[in-house]
């Protein structure tokens, strides 16, 4: 019996059947009126959204609260438990930068961070941007950062004041802290400065969102007198540009998610043409550090699948010139690095556990940064100057909170900077975190991160959260989350499972989660779930499951292959329409996704293969659970229809009794509220569904 009760009667969205014919496979689609036909026009004006599509949300909105109606208190008490174990007037550390420092700090009561400098050995704080102030008035507001000159002169900051990615540059005077007139619309967000700080590069998104052009502009002109310095003209490929730490060049990073190409303008030459470093060719990534006379390259060259570092001269850094540094090692995944005058540094992965290397230039030893927990998250953040013997990382579990230190790369001296503060109290030694392997169908040992309160009986009565991604070789970390605590503190087993299609064993379990092999990061998931049962953590009737984004596609595929085992599912902005998205090439990530999913325009195979798994085409007639589904008008990554359809797909078709809800955010994108307690109040709202749907209330 349902635990929801009193519910008015559901929205039933009217079908309009729509047929599409690929590959000799004809498919009707009952509900793809609920694409706005002018969903580009509407990112950026969402005023202009059809009535018709409009007062469908809205309805569903209206259900959606009748249905939550009784946690509203519930809502407002994990909304306060989260915000008690924030900081609100939080501050960073300064990272040290020339003549200044620079952070951010966030005031009581705001929503909005503000970034700050300080004179580099310490002194009064100055302000270079109050987010709170820039944000008044507006529904939806998120920065996108502050990035300084060379000569520390200007500022170059934006923002996306709709939700839908579009972002606004704005150029301030860091001593005045007035923005100058320059205006620059449609951006990815974020800029290279030029070194004498009068221009600075930006990318520009075409209406079908997508990263296509690179200007120049000189401060004080128009936008519209920029120089093109770049276009690509394949879809497919997402660009960016940047700046190397010694300000010799400005990158133009060109990639998807298998493929990389490098374009190099130097700064002493402005207005030169870029040079290729090596030509994009299919499964070939690399990504450049400067290291003054070399350039030392990140790459799965050569058949190093997880991944090397070589290196070649600044002078003529062409693939024929690459030889190696540091050597493949199968089963070490190397994630990122950096490189400074006396030291090269890299994050690596091994086990499922992270750890940091430090290799000397000169010597070519090497030392590791590394911990004993059973399950930990390191983030390295590295140094913002490049002459540096110090670097900075943090450290966290699923326990204990957040810590920053200094590292010397030459005494080996760690230094607690800052240990992330819980005011209304934590005490670590309350939790267990526990590592756990849960055996896949074929053989696999799936890891599975768990956090529960050491009072919570393991007898199978315990209500459990299962989050799971699995796609793009994100690998999820097990990092300290406040926001949990609220769970565990409930009774609640907290897991995360590493599923295949994340990188958390190595690029081989990403390889062994994407394009023909995607079906196994849906039975990982499943798997985790019947080992905490079988195991006793939890139980098939206790079982929430959540997901968002492309996890939120994992959630859509296990309601469809495994209802019976979970009590509740959680899919946030769910990329549930999987195989209409991938067959619309005009959708701003289609093309670019093609090399994760395949290409089921141009081949019937792809095309087959996900027709069998996407969850929109794949709800039939049964029993399923109690599901929430979270959307954004003005998403451009998983479209606000994504979710729609598919829940007037499954309330026609579920013959369960427990509800299917959905909740549009009408002023929100794919990163849901911007500011900080906003976003918690919902997460309280997720967290509640959860708590409401196991019966502990």
């Amino acid at each position: 019996m349902s635990i929801f009760k009193n519910l008015p009667p559901a929205p039933a969205a009217p079908k309009k059947p729509v047929t599409d014919t690929r590959h000799g496979i004809t498919r009707t689609d009952d509900y793809a009126w609920l694409r706005a036909d002018n969903w580009q026009a509407m990112f950026k004006d969402p005023t202009i959204l059809d009535p018709e599509i409009r007062q469908h949300l809205e309805a569903e909105n209206t259900y959606m609260k009748a249905a939550m109606a009784d946690t509203e208190a519930l809502q407002k008490t994990l909304f306060a438990e989260m915000k008690g174990r924030i900081k609100e007037d939080d501050s960073s550390v300064p990272m040290k930068d020339g003549p200044f420092a620079y952070g951010t700090f966030y005031v009581t009561g705001g929503e909005q961070p503000s970034f700050f400098r300080i004179p580099r050995d310490g002194g009064e704080r100055s302000v270079l941007l109050d987010g709170d102030k820039e944000a008044e008035g507006k529904a939806y507001f998120r920065l996108g950062g502050v990035d300084h000159s060379t000569d520390h002169s200007r500022g170059l900051w934006s923002y996306d004041d709709k939700g839908s990615e579009y972002y606004t540059l704005r150029v301030r005077d860091l001593a005045t802290g007035e923005d100058l007139a320059d205006v620059i619309e449609n951006t990815g967000g974020g800029g290279a400065w030029a070194p004498d700080g009068k221009s600075f590069f930006y990318t520009v998104l075409d209406d079908n969102h997508r990263p296509s052009k690179i200007f120049h502009h000189i401060v004080g002109t128009p936008q519209s007198d920029d120089r093109l310095v770049y276009e690509e003209e394949d879809p497919g490929f997402f660009m960016g540009v940047g700046g190397s730490m010694l300000d010799d060049f400005i990158y133009i990073d060109i990639h998807d998610h298998e493929t990389s190409e490098y374009w190099l303008l130097r700064t002493s030459d402005l207005l030169g043409k870029p040079k290729l470093v090596a030509a994009r060719e299919t499964g070939l990534e690399y990504s450049l550090s400067e290291g003054g006379d070399v350039f030392y390259i990140l790459t799965n060259a050569d058949g190093a699948k997880d991944f090397k570092i070589m290196q070649a001269p600044v002078d003529n850094p062409i693939r024929e010139n690459w030889t190696d540094v540091v050597p493949h090692t199968a089963g070490r995944l190397i994630i990122s690095h950096g490189a400074y005058a006396r030291h090269l540094v890299w994050l690596e992965r091994e086990g499922g556990l992270p750890q940091i290397k430090i290799r000397d230039r000169r010597t070519g030893e090497e030392h590791a940064i590394a911990f004993a927990e059973e399950a930990f998250s390191l983030g390295l953040q590295g140094a913002a100057e490049y002459d540096t013997d110090v670097i900075r990382f943090s450290y966290s579990s699923m326990t204990t909170p957040n810590q920053l230190y200094d590292y010397n790369m030459v005494t080996r001296e760690r230094t607690l900077l800052k240990t992330q503060e819980v005011p209304s109290g934590h005490n670590p030694g309350d939790y267990i975190t526990r590592r756990v392997m849960a055996p896949a169908s074929d053989g696999a040992e799936v890891p599975v991160t768990l956090l529960y309160r050491k009072d919570t009986p393991l007898d199978g009565s315990a209500p459990c959260l299962l989050y799971g991604y699995g796609a793009y070789g994100i690998a999820i970390p097990a990092s300290f989350n406040t926001n949990c605590l609220s769970l565990a503190d409930r009774g609640f087993v907290y897991a995360i499972a590493h599923i295949r299609g994340g990188k958390d064993k190595g690029f081989q379990w990403y390889e062994d989660g994407k394009m023909e092999k995607k079906a196994n990061t849906f039975k990982d998931f499943i798997a985790a779930a019947d080992y905490l049962n079988q195991q006793k953590f939890t139980s098939y009737a206790n079982i929430v499951a959540e997901g968002g984004s492309a996890g939120g596609m994992l959630m859509g595929a296990i309601a469809n292959m495994a209802p019976e085992k979970f009590k509740g599912i959680i899919a946030a902005v769910p990329f549930v329409d999987v195989l209409n998205t991938m067959l619309d090439d005009s959708l701003p990530l289609t093309p670019p996704e093609w090399p994760e999913w395949g290409n089921p325009i141009a081949s019937k195979e792809a095309y087959e293969r996900m027709a069998a798994y996407s969850p929109y085409d794949n709800v039939s007639e049964k029993p399923y659970p109690a599901i929430l589904a979270l959307g954004g008008l003005t998403d451009p990554r998983v479209t606000y229809w994504e979710p729609a359809k598919w829940v007037a797909k499954l309330r026609e078709k579920t013959t369960g009794s427990e509800p299917i809800l959905m909740k549009t955010n009408m002023d929100a994108g794919h990163g849901g509220a911007s500011g900080r307690f906003q976003r918690l109040e919902e997460i309280a709202f997720e967290y509640a569904f959860a708590i409401k749907v196991a019966g502990k209330m």
